[in-house]
């Protein structure tokens, strides 16, 4: 069961997405970035309090992404992404995703926090970062 409202045209959105992002993460690292989206929905906290929908999330401006910005992100999805942005949907939470907001690709490390957000750990090229729980009750 879906966790999020989404039609056909969100999981197409969604799956280019976490393509456009983290492709060269393999499927475990598109899978994190649909986490991170899906929670940037149910958040409703910090930078996300008026994000209820897929669009909105996707161009979200500023503090968006930005491989909307580029002509790789607007290519058609994949049936792969589109499996990948399914199981975002339903719930599917990969460590170290599973609550985390923001994602960036460091030139080295990751830090300990970024925006005062704790680093919950990094995949690839990838560091995460979550809220607290206490600050974003409803990505727990």
């Amino acid at each position: 069961m879906a966790v999020i409202k989404a039609n056909s045209e969100d999981v197409k959105l969604l799956a280019r997405l976490m393509r456009a992002e983290a492709e060269e993460d393999q499927e475990p690292g598109m899978l994190m970035v649909g986490n991170v989206g899906v929670n940037r929905i149910l958040a409703d906290c910090l930078d996300f309090k008026n994000i209820r929908t897929m669009n909105q999330m996707v161009f979200q401006s500023p503090g968006g992404f930005e491989s909307t910005q580029k002509g790789y992100f607007y290519q058609k999805a994949r049936d792969r992404e589109l499996r990948l942005a399914q199981r975002a949907i339903g719930g599917e939470r990969t460590w170290p995703a599973t609550n985390a907001l923001w994602f960036f690709r460091p030139q080295g490390d990751c830090p300990d926090t970024w925006y005062n957000q704790a680093n919950t750990g990094r995949y690839k090229a990838h560091c995460f970062f979550a809220p607290t729980a206490e600050d974003c009750p409803s990505v727990y």
